[in-house]
């Protein structure tokens, strides 16, 4: 188990060195939540879309779940681009799990979204958003962030495995993010949703994700428990992350 997290935390260590060399991702990254929240959460602010409470305060953890799913749904593009660079061959000719490398390159892309949810929590608290500003409230949206991140980059990962082009990759990974964010409680409450868009929001991991940062960020009543949230996403990462190491040699053949 030791030799496992070891493994584990050296394919992590490795991808987010990358980050380290690159900081003006993260700043390019944050340009598209911030124009959600700037333009869309203001313009929106003003309709009274959700009568008696602020459309910021319940917007904020949306837009922080979408940035973790825009982030990680195209991770996996990363994998066509090292096993054009021949990395993928390295890297199955190691003794390390298949497992440790699909978990390791999935908890990097959770660390890539954390310097994204501090400029969102700056921006929320700018716009005068009821954060929770509580230590406890905060470690729980990162578990929540990194259950997804897992979740969205090896859900990604395993895309990348089964389609093996990058403009193929491209195009599936926009049909993915798309209706997964706009079949979510992101931007509005499921409530309000249409009988059958509701069924689906169900079935919907970013849902959960969603619903369990809403209670913790903003403290708002949730559609589910803040235990169901974490079940929900730490077992779909659990399956994810078992499916993309059984996936991973086929991304070279």
């Amino acid at each position: 188990m030791k030799q496992f997290i070891r493994k584990t935390w050296v394919i992590a260590e490795f991808e987010i060195r990358k980050i380290l060399h690159d900081p003006t991702e993260v700043l390019l990254r944050a340009v598209q939540p911030a124009l959600w929240l700037l333009i869309f959460g203001q313009v929106m602010a003003r309709t009274r879309m959700l009568p008696g409470k602020n459309y910021l305060d319940f917007m904020s953890p949306g837009i922080l779940a979408q940035s973790v799913l825009f982030v990680s749904i195209f991770y996996g593009i990363a994998i066509i681009w090292e096993r054009d660079l021949g990395l993928t061959h390295k890297f199955l000719a190691t003794p390390t799990p298949r497992i440790a490398l699909v978990l390791g390159k999935a908890i990097s892309a959770g660390v890539r979204c954390v310097p994204l949810m501090i400029i969102i929590y700056i921006l929320a608290a700018m716009l005068q958003v009821n954060i929770v500003w509580n230590l406890i409230n905060i470690i729980g949206v990162i578990f929540l962030l990194l259950f997804g991140a897992i979740l969205f980059s090896t859900f990604s990962l395993i895309i990348a495995c089964l389609v093996k082009t990058r403009e193929r990759f491209m195009g599936i990974g926009q049909i993915m993010t798309m209706p997964l964010f706009f079949a979510s409680n992101a931007i509005y409450p499921i409530s309000i949703m249409p009988e059958w868009l509701k069924v689906i929001s169900h079935f919907n991991p970013l849902t959960y994700m969603i619903d369990g940062m809403r209670l913790l960020m903003i403290g708002t009543a949730s559609d589910f428990s803040l235990l169901t949230d974490y079940m929900v996403l730490s077992v779909a990462s659990i399956l994810m992350v078992l499916i993309g190491g059984t996936l991973y040699k086929r991304v070279i053949i």
